[in-house]
C-alpha cells in the first residue's frame, strides 16, 4: 500500500529521478550523510519539510540497518511503491558500492600508512561536525513537536548521557527511553487518559 505523503510539495518525478537523487545523496557523504540528506530533500528538491524529515529519520533510525538507507526505501515507498523503493535503495549503493570495491584494490598496500590513518581520522571530525551543525539547523523544528521542546531536549540530553558517558547499551536506551518518550507523546496526542492522583 503506498503512502501519501503529509503535504503538498514538490515531489520526485520518477522512480529514475528518486535513482539519481539518491546517488548523488550517497556520493556526497563520508561516514555519515545526514547533513547531506537534510539539506538535498529538504531545502533544495524540498521534497520534505523539516518536521516530516525528523519523523521520517526518527523512525529510519530505530529500524534495523542503516539509517540512511531505510530513509531512501521510506521515501521511494512514498512516491512510487516498491519499484521507487528498489530505485532509492539501487541510488544508495550502487555507486558508493563500486567506488569503495575499486578503493579496496587500490590501496590495500598503503592502507595501514599513518598518512591514510590520519586521512580517515580527519574525515571522521568533519563528518562529526557536519552531523552537529544539521542537529543545531534541525533543532527549531522540535518547536512544534507534540512533545514540546523541553521534553524532546530532556529526552536528548538524558540519551547522550547514557549512551556517551555512561555507556549504555543502545538497545537498553532505545528501549528505556524510547519507551518512556513514546508514552509521553501519545499521551500529549490526547490518547491517553491523564493519570488518577489518589
Amino acid at each position: 500500500m503506498k503512502i501519501e505523503p503529509l503535504t503538498d510539495h514538490p515531489r520526485p518525478r520518477s522512480s529514475v529521478d528518486l535513482f539519481w537523487s539518491f546517488s548523488w545523496l550517497a556520493l556526497q557523504g563520508f561516514g555519515g550523510v545526514l547533513a547531506i540528506v537534510q539539506r538535498e530533500l529538504v531545502e533544495k528538491k524540498q521534497w520534505l519539510t523539516r518536521e516530516e524529515f525528523l519523523e521520517d529519520w526518527a523512525v529510519a533510525q530505530i529500524l534495523p540497518g542503516p539509517n540512511v538507507v531505510n530513509l531512501s526505501l521510506m521515501i521511494g515507498d512514498r512516491y512510487f511503491g516498491v519499484a521507487g523503493a528498489f530505485s532509492a535503495l539501487a541510488g544508495m549503493l550502487m555507486f558508493p558500492l563500486c567506488i569503495v570495491l575499486a578503493l579496496a584494490v587500490l590501496l590495500a598496500g598503503v592502507a595501514d600508512t599513518g598518512t591514510a590513518q590520519g586521512a580517515l581520522r580527519g574525515m571522521g571530525a568533519v563528518a562529526a561536525g557536519l552531523i552537529c551543525a544539521t542537529g543545531l539547523k534541525l533543532i527549531t523544528a522540535l518547536k512544534d513537536n507534540v512533545m514540546g521542546l523541553l521534553a524532546c531536549s530532556l529526552f536528548g540530553a538524558l540519551s547522550f548521557v547514557a549512551v556517551a558517558l555512561l555507556r549504555a547499551p543502545l538497545a537498553a536506551v532505545l528501549l528505556g527511553l524510547g519507551g518512556v518518550a513514546s508514552v509521553w507523546a501519545y499521551r500529549q496526542l490526547g490518547c491517553l487518559p491523564p493519570p488518577r492522583v489518589g
